[in-house]
């Protein structure tokens, strides 16, 4: 118990240290503080981008998934390359746009291209109400790590306590630059968790080749699809991939590292990084799998890895994989933490309470949000129960709905605001009737996100090609923008002037 709760020292004390550091390279300006001055060099930007991507969801959920619901979650191969090429080709764009117009929030760009506040709070309002669950699965996942790995001398409620005390803590101090930095040794470590403790459990059952003997012998049914319950077949696979790598993408904290990068060729080489970092979910599948062997019918399946590692592990080695597994959670909320705060402070503050809001006094309320949304999440880790992927996938679904208008303003100029108000607020409603009302729930196996993608689509099409937008000057603008993003980074489509007739194409 000793040696577990050094190591929990050391992982609280650690980032601390380093957001004390980042605060000595911060300039004081806004900027700064939510999206490092757009100056997020390559190594910070892919294990930040990676490291946020990857959460409880990630580390404890893979593991409950493969075990109670067979290879369904080997789909997470596919959803990392489809946000890796969404980070390069949507992601690329946005940062450009972003750089060209001084965007910080998802809302300044999709606000700015349709032009219309209606818009930006509907937008707005969606990255909040989605994203605070969210949340609340990293702080009850890492609570829950800390309390095991420290043998349980930090109980729950005052692991979630020391949890929301640290992010806050370094966040308020160094901004976007000590989430990033700290991102870096979480990326690690959670890399190696995950390998590591499937490799090493997997042992108990004679490697990865004698798990899969004892598996077709007793639970062939884990090998295939639809999985032992029988619920998770070919439409929940593309359900899980679309909704997954979607809705993580759409999410604040993403936004905000599409507007940080530096250069935009850092963007070309994330497909390929993020695609090759998948593999770790290999130690996932093993960790699972090992467990149906090993801990038939355990209660509640995201403690599967906890419960094998406590029992078949040293104290020391199970102690340092968990607190990798905490680094997942944690990395994930310090940026959800920070990306709330920005939408408080920026969409509603700055825009709409004080338009002339000093510096400091913009990073003041920026702080100041990090406390208050943090302790709702809190609060909902400690009184609402609920399984990491279930909770996870529906938050997801919301803010994938974004994509759709996302997608219409970097690419189509005839995108009406209509059509994406229309398209949203449509879509929401799909989300969640068909995730709260039981006789609606996942229609012939698709997930709710992916009806309401689908949905979305059909609505923001159809409208769009049926009115027609008043304001040239915005549309020409964006115009403009898109050929010189063109010039600079795909010639090949440009022919001088903007190609009007592949415009109205």
């Amino acid at each position: 118990m000793t040696i577990g709760v050094l190591i929990i020292a050391a992982f609280m004390i650690i980032p601390l240290v380093i957001g004390f550091f980042a605060a000595t390279k911060s300039t004081k300006t806004s900027e700064d503080f939510f999206i490092q001055g757009r100056g997020m060099g390559a190594i910070a930007v892919f294990f930040t981008v990676a490291a946020t991507w990857w959460s409880s969801f990630a580390f404890l959920g893979s593991n409950a998934t493969f075990y109670t619901n067979g290879p369904v979650y080997l789909t997470a191969l596919a959803w990392n390359l489809l946000f890796g090429f969404m980070y390069y080709w949507v992601g690329k764009r946005v940062w450009f746009l972003g750089k060209r117009f001084n965007y910080i929030t998802a809302s300044d760009l999709l606000g700015d291209f349709y032009n219309n506040e209606k818009l930006r709070m509907i937008v707005a309002g969606i990255l909040l109400v989605f994203t605070i669950p969210y949340l609340q699965i990293q702080l009850t996942g890492g609570a829950y790590l800390i309390e095991v790995a420290s043998g349980g001398v930090i109980p729950f409620w005052l692991a979630a306590l020391m949890f929301y005390f640290i992010i806050v803590t370094y966040v308020w101090v160094g901004g976007i630059r000590a989430v990033a930095w700290t991102d870096i040794i979480y990326g690690a470590l959670l890399f190696f968790g995950m390998m590591y403790a499937g490799y090493y459990i997997s042992q108990h059952v004679g490697g990865p080749s004698g798990l899969f003997e004892g598996l077709l012998a007793t639970s062939p049914e884990h090998l295939t699809l639809p999985g032992p319950q029988g619920a998770m077949g070919y439409p929940m696979w593309f359900s899980l991939f679309a909704v997954t790598a979607i809705g993580a993408f759409m999410g604040p904290q993403i936004w905000l590292r599409m507007y940080s990068v530096k250069s935009g060729k850092l963007f070309n080489l994330m497909p390929f990084l993020l695609g090759f970092a998948a593999i770790a979910y290999m130690g996932s599948l093993l960790a699972g799998f090992t467990g149906v062997l090993l801990e038939p019918g355990l209660a509640n399946p995201d403690q599967i890895l906890p419960v094998m590692l406590m029992e078949y592990a040293p104290f020391a080695l199970a102690s340092l994989i968990l607190a990798a597994g905490a680094a997942a959670a944690m990395s994930t909320a310090n940026s959800q933490i920070h990306a709330i705060s920005t939408i408080v402070t920026m969409d509603i503050y700055k825009r709409y309470q004080n338009p002339k809001a000093s510096q400091e006094s913009i990073i003041k309320v920026g702080r100041w949000s990090l406390i208050v949304f943090s302790l709702i999440a809190y609060v909902m880790a400690l009184v609402v129960p609920g399984v990491l992927v279930t909770i996870g996938i529906a938050a997801l679904a919301g803010t994938a709905q974004l994509l759709v208008p996302t997608i219409g303003a970097i690419s189509w100029r005839r995108a009406h605001p209509t059509a994406a108000i229309w398209g949203l607020v449509v879509s929401i409603a799909v989300v969640l009737l068909f995730t709260f009302v039981p006789v609606l729930k996942n229609p012939l196996g698709f997930h709710a996100g992916v009806w309401g993608l689908l949905i979305n689509t059909v609505l923001f099409i159809g409208i769009s090609l049926m009115l027609k937008r008043t304001d040239k000057e915005v549309v020409s603008r964006f115009d403009t923008a898109r050929n010189e993003y063109n010039k600079l980074y795909h010639p090949e489509l440009v022919d001088g002037e903007i190609d009007t007739k592949r415009e109205a194409l």
